[in-house]
């Protein structure tokens, strides 16, 4: 079993350069995702700069959970290159499990998977959708996950109402009564949008900070690999699947999974 760490400092042993970070590439390619020493032909890659001796190991394989897969070895131009996925003349280099970590400051929600409940504070999500530009289908989903809908909801992180706000945030959003669902559902729109600018419109990066935090996204270059926000994306991401079916909404496009 290979840790995170580990597998990123196989990759790193390729670039045996007397600096103080190293290069890893994030490649997509139908769905996938790989990581690797060089930029993967066919596929669309991006560049990553890691330290050389991080206190913390960036996460760059996004919200994929626990992943098990092969590091390959593979010859170009003369070069020795380390990557994921199983391209075409790579040979198998070691089986790896990427583990993620146990504790962290998130929490899953208070709210399960189910059936969409379309009848609960309609016009207000419909209201707060609309005036903060949201799919209405994806604030309900994260008003499903955070509290179930209910109103006097207090998780043991201390987030309060629908929308489970933090105190800090109802302050922020001017929020007078964090109980009451109008208050929490237009301060909890609000601060959405404003992860969404942040995040370049990237729902899952804007679930993953109103659950762990900015900093924790930050922190991580991409999703915090906890195992709450990890829960919690996923079902919020099952949760907007659902609403948007119930809605008659098109689909979400599939998620990204390790490539093999």
């Amino acid at each position: 079993m290979l840790s995170r760490g580990l597998l990123l400092l196989m990759l790193f042993a390729a670039c045996a350069l007397p600096v103080q970070a190293r290069t890893v590439y994030r490649c997509l390619r139908d769905g996938t995702v790989s990581l690797a020493t060089a930029a993967e032909p066919g596929s669309k890659c991006e560049a990553k700069q890691i330290e050389d001796h991080p206190a913390k190991v960036t996460n760059i394989w996004g919200d994929l959970g626990v992943i098990h897969g092969t590091l390959y070895e593979w010859e170009s131009e003369g070069k020795t290159i380390y990557t994921t996925r199983n391209l075409p003349g790579a040979k198998p280099y070691l089986k790896f499990t990427v583990e993620t970590p146990k504790g962290s400051p998130a929490h899953e929600g208070l709210g399960k998977v189910g059936k969409p409940r379309l009848d609960m504070y309609a016009w207000q999500f419909k209201a707060a959708a609309k005036a903060n530009k949201l799919d209405d289908a994806w604030l309900r989903a994260i008003a499903h996950a955070e509290s179930g809908f209910e109103a006097d909801a207090i998780s043991s992180k201390g987030a309060q109402g629908v929308m489970q706000l933090m105190p800090e945030v109802a302050r922020e959003y001017g929020v007078a009564n964090p109980f009451a669902s109008s208050d929490s559902i237009n301060a909890g729109a609000k601060y959405l949008r404003s992860l969404l600018r942040r995040y370049n419109g990237d729902l899952t990066l804007a679930a993953a900070a109103y659950n762990a935090g900015i900093g924790a996204v930050a922190k991580f270059g991409g999703v915090p690999p906890y195992r709450e926000t990890l829960a919690y994306v996923g079902k919020v991401r099952a949760l907007h699947e659902r609403y948007r079916a119930a809605m008659k909404l098109p689909p979400l496009p599939g998620p990204l999974r390790a490539a093999e």
